[in-house]
C-alpha cells in the first residue's frame, strides 16, 4: 500500500501527459465546429458554406465545389488537376497498364459494335468470340442502333475480373449467345519491337506505366536473343510521358557506372538524385532516340539524360517541354489531385520546362505555334530556349523550353486533298478496310508476316477501284482525279492498316516505317 502511495502521483502524471497528447492528436485529425473549433475558416469554405445554407435554389454542392478547385488550379502551373472522382478509375488504368475487361477492339459501322480484334489468350478468345461479330446486346442493354456510342459500349463491357457478361451476337447472319468471363486485359506500353534492318532493332515506346520497364526489358532481350542486335532505334514520338520511374529505369539500360540520370528538386521538396544502380541491357551499342512536339515529360527525362552524356543521337523535331513533377493525392471523396510538387534536371543541370507564365491557354497553344512559326518546318529558328550547358564530348545543348534534336527532320508539309481528308473524318477508310478485309481473308491468309504483305501484296488496283466505289456510295467521295502524290500516300496508309487488323499495332508501324523519312534517316545515322 505505501508503495502504491509513493507511485500513484507519478501514474496518475503519465496518465495525464498521454490524455494530453491523445486528445492532441484527435484534435489534428477531427474537423469540429462551434465552441471547440479555434481554426479560422478560409474564406472559399465560408463561401460554399453559406451557399450551402442560404442560397434560394438547390445547388448541387458536390459540382460548385469541383468548379470551385478547377478555378483555384488554373492560378497554378498546367499540369497540376483535379480529377472528378468518376474520372480516376479510366485515368489511373493507363498508368497501371491494365484494364478489366473483355479483351476486344470494335468499331462502330452503322449504329452496329463490329468486333475488329480479338486479344489473344484472353477473355474473348477464351469464349469463342471472333473478328467480324456484331453485338446485339450486353446483358439486358441493346447496343445495335438506338443511338449507341463508344463510350456507352465500353462501360457495358468493362467490369471486375472474374464477373460475366452475356453477349447476343450476330455471326455470319446467324444468331448466337456467349458468355465471358471478364479478366485483366493489358494496355502495352510496348507498341512494336523487330529487326529493321541486319544488326539494327527499332522500339517504339507509345507512354511509361507500370510496366514499361518491363515491357521494354523483355523486347531488348528478345533482339538480342534471336539476332545480332548490334544498334537500336528507340522511337519517343507521341508518347507524352508518365511514370517517373519507369523512364529512369530504361535509362539505367543505356547508361553505365553510377552516370546521375535526372535530379528533381522544389521549394518544398529537397532536392533527390537518380543514377544508375545496375548493369544495363544495351550499354555499348549505337543508340539513336526519334523525338517530337509529341515527347513530353518522362520521355525528356530519357531523351535528356541520354543526350547530356552523349549516348545517344537524337533525330525528328523539339520535344513539348515539361520539366514538372506531378504527385497524386487521394482526397476523402474518391477524386484526386494530381499536384505539381518538383521541376526535374537533366544531368548537366538544365530544366526544359517551357514558360507558362502567360496562362493556361497559351500554355497549350504553344505546340501550334510552331507550326504557325515554321519552326517543325525549317527547325528551331527562334532564340534559344534558355542557358547553355555543355555535354561531356563538348555539344551545347540548352534548358529552358524543351529538348532540341542533333539532328532535325521537318513535318512533313504535304496535305492531303479535301476529298482524301473525308475518308479519315468520316470514318469511311475504317469501315471499307473492315469490309474489304473481310471479304478477301483467303487472300490475305497467304501473308505470314507484315513484311510478306510490305513486299508480295499485289492487289492495289483492285483495292483501290474498290474503295472508290464504296467511297461514292458511303459518302458521296470522289478520289477518281485525286493527285499522284495522294494516291501514293493512302495506299501506303492503306496497306498499313490492313497489316493492324491482322497484327495488330506491330504490323501497323512495320509497314508504316518503310515509309517515314524520319526512321529512314534514322537508318542512315546508325550505320556510320
Amino acid at each position: 500500500m505505501k508503495k502504491l502511495q509513493i507511485w500513484l502521483p507519478l501514474l496518475f502524471a503519465i496518465i495525464m501527459i498521454l490524455g494530453m497528447l491523445i486528445g492532441y492528436r484527435l484534435r489534428e485529425n477531427t474537423n469540429t465546429t462551434g465552441f471547440f473549433n479555434t481554426r479560422k475558416q478560409a474564406p472559399i469554405q465560408e463561401v460554399m458554406d453559406l451557399v450551402n445554407s442560404s442560397y434560394v435554389d438547390t445547388v448541387n454542392m458536390d459540382s460548385l465545389g469541383d468548379d470551385a478547385i478547377q478555378g483555384l488550379l488554373t492560378h497554378l502551373d498546367p499540369h497540376s488537376i483535379f480529377i472528378p472522382a468518376l474520372d480516376v478509375p479510366e485515368m489511373n488504368e493507363d498508368l497501371q497498364g491494365n484494364f478489366e475487361g473483355i479483351g476486344v477492339e470494335f468499331q462502330l459501322f452503322d449504329d452496329t459494335v463490329n468486333v475488329v480484334s480479338v486479344l489473344a489468350g484472353g477473355p474473348s478468345e477464351k469464349a469463342g468470340l471472333l473478328m467480324g461479330d456484331k453485338f446485339i446486346r450486353v446483358n439486358d442493354s441493346l447496343v445495335a442502333g438506338n443511338g449507341i456510342n463508344t463510350e456507352k459500349i465500353k462501360r457495358l463491357l468493362k467490369g471486375p475480373a472474374a464477373s460475366k457478361v452475356l453477349i447476343s451476337l450476330l455471326r455470319n447472319n446467324q444468331p448466337r449467345q456467349i458468355t465471358v468471363t471478364r479478366g485483366t486485359i493489358p494496355l502495352p506500353s510496348v507498341d512494336v519491337s523487330y529487326m529493321i534492318d541486319k544488326g539494327t532493332g527499332y522500339i517504339r515506346i507509345n507512354k511509361f506505366s507500370e510496366t514499361t520497364h518491363g515491357e521494354f526489358a523483355a523486347a531488348i532481350q528478345q533482339l538480342q536473343k534471336d539476332n545480332n542486335l548490334e544498334k537500336l532505334i528507340l522511337d519517343l514520338r507521341g508518347n507524352g510521358g508518365g511514370i517517373l520511374q519507369e523512364a529512369i529505369e530504361i535509362a539505367d539500360d543505356f547508361l553505365d557506372d553510377e552516370k546521375l540520370i535526372v535530379y528533381t528538386q522544389g521549394s518544398r521538396s529537397p532536392k533527390v538524385e537518380y543514377r544508375c544502380r545496375r548493369d544495363g541491357l544495351f550499354e555499348k551499342g549505337r543508340l539513336v532516340l526519334l523525338t517530337d512536339e509529341g515527347t513530353a515529360s518522362a520521355s525528356e527525362i530519357l531523351a535528356g539524360a541520354l543526350q547530356d552524356w552523349d549516348r545517344a543521337t537524337l533525330i525528328g523535331r523539339r520535344t513539348f517541354g515539361k520539366g514538372l513533377v506531378q504527385q497524386q493525392y487521394q482526397l476523402s471523396d474518391g477524386s484526386a489531385l494530381r499536384l505539381t510538387v518538383a521541376r526535374y534536371y537533366t544531368p548537366t543541370g538544365r530544366s526544359i520546362q517551357k514558360p507558362y507564365n502567360k496562362g493556361h491557354e497559351d500554355y497549350n497553344e504553344e505546340v501550334m505555334k510552331r507550326f504557325h512559326d515554321g519552326e517543325v518546318l525549317h527547325g528551331d529558328t527562334s532564340a534559344n530556349h534558355g542557358p547553355a550547358y555543355k555535354t561531356p564530348g563538348g555539344r551545347i545543348v540548352y534548358g529552358g523550353g524543351g529538348i532540341t534534336p542533333d539532328i532535325f527532320i521537318g513535318f512533313d508539309t504535304s496535305t492531303l486533298a479535301r476529298n482524301v481528308t473525308a475518308l479519315y473524318v468520316d470514318g469511311t477508310l475504317n469501315r471499307f478496310l473492315y469490309t474489304y478485309y473481310m471479304q478477301h481473308q483467303s487472300l490475305f491468309k497467304q501473308f505470314k508476316t507484315s513484311a510478306d504483305l510490305l513486299s508480295g501484296f499485289r492487289n492495289e488496283e483492285d483495292l483501290w477501284h474498290s474503295l472508290s466505289v464504296f467511297a461514292a456510295r458511303d459518302n458521296k467521295t470522289d478520289i477518281s482525279n485525286i493527285p499522284a502524290r495522294d494516291k501514293q500516300l493512302l495506299q501506303h496508309r492503306i496497306k498499313a492498316l490492313l497489316a493492324r487488323l491482322i497484327w495488330h499495332t506491330e504490323g501497323y508501324y512495320e509497314i508504316m516505317n518503310a515509309y517515314d523519312p524520319v526512321v529512314n534517316r534514322a537508318l542512315e545515322e546508325v550505320k556510320k
